[in-house]
């Protein structure tokens, strides 16, 4: 079984948007860290070091469907995974590395699905928390076929702001029509989108997604939230680090009391990754699919 290969990634160094061979013996060297820093740092979160503490607390929740390998006897096993990654990991693991990653496990055999789990939670861990001075380890929760159907589909609670009847001309992100009511009192308020589309940051192409944001503060303006969401469309940017904008601006420009912003994008490639961010500490949201994921 190969280790893990030191690291000194960019986006475009990736397998994005190139042909990959097919891997399918274990090889944990497939996993493709990229430092979130560098994002960070365009939206003020500190230098590309990433020296600066971030307003926000959460994780990325991905969900694996099609995780596959074979038992002693050869026989092929079949099991989906919840793998949460805290969003203070120095590094994202980019999608493509990811999937390469499970598909090296489809022709290899383990005794059972515990030492799959382990396997997985001890290579995830590596790559997300390389170069932190203090890593730590990923979740990571096997589900077996007896599971499949306990797993529920849910859309995201709140008031949609999809039911605004408005003309859109702006398909870039522009947090200027981000607005609230400075001095009124404060509400509480859960929002919603299915409207969020974003493209891939190496390949450009499209990425789906519904958005849930929870908020107490000034009233945020729901026709201009909803632009700003749609603003996105031809934005070219990886699901993590879109949340983390779409956080920031909204922190920065409506200056709420307090803010939660969560994701649920498409899958592709058998993965889908499921950005939270919160300004205040507190529970993780269960992983649960919308109908398109």
């Amino acid at each position: 079984m190969k280790g893990i290969a030191n690291m000194s990634n960019t986006p475009e160094q990736s397998q994005l948007g190139k042909t990959s061979a097919y891997v399918d013996q274990y090889d944990a060297s497939l996993l493709f860290p990229i430092p979130r820093a560098g994002k960070r740092a365009e939206i003020g979160l500190g230098d590309a070091a990433g020296q600066r503490a971030t307003p926000f607390f959460g994780a990325d929740l991905w969900t694996a469907f099609e995780l596959s390998w074979l038992n002693l006897r050869g026989k092929p096993q079949v099991a989906l995974a919840h793998i949460t990654v805290p969003c203070e990991t120095p590094n994202i693991i980019e999608s493509k590395s990811f999937k390469l990653y499970l598909n090296s496990f489809n022709n290899t055999r383990f005794a059972d699905a515990t030492m799959v789990q382990a396997r997985l939670r001890a290579d995830l861990s590596e790559a997300a928390w390389r170069g932190s001075p203090t890593p730590s380890t990923l979740g990571v929760r096997i589900l077996l076929p007896e599971l499949f159907d306990q797993e529920p589909v849910h859309e995201l609670d709140g008031l949609n702001l999809d039911r605004l009847d408005m003309d859109f001309d702006q398909y870039s992100p522009d947090a200027t029509l981000l607005r609230a009511a400075q001095g009124e009192a404060p509400v509480s308020e859960v929002l919603t989108s299915n409207l969020l589309k974003s493209n891939c940051l190496v390949t450009g192409q499209p990425d789906w997604a519904s958005v849930q944001i929870a908020y107490s503060g000034p009233q945020i303006d729901q026709p201009g939230l909803l632009k700003y969401l749609v603003s996105f469309r031809n934005h070219n940017e990886f699901h993590e680090q879109c949340v983390e904008r779409i956080f920031m601006d909204i922190w920065t420009r409506c200056q709420p009391i307090q803010l939660t912003v969560y994701a649920r994008y498409t899958r592709r490639g058998g993965l889908d990754i499921n950005p939270f961010r919160t300004s205040h500490p507190g529970a993780l949201p269960a992983n649960i699919r919308t109908a398109r994921q």
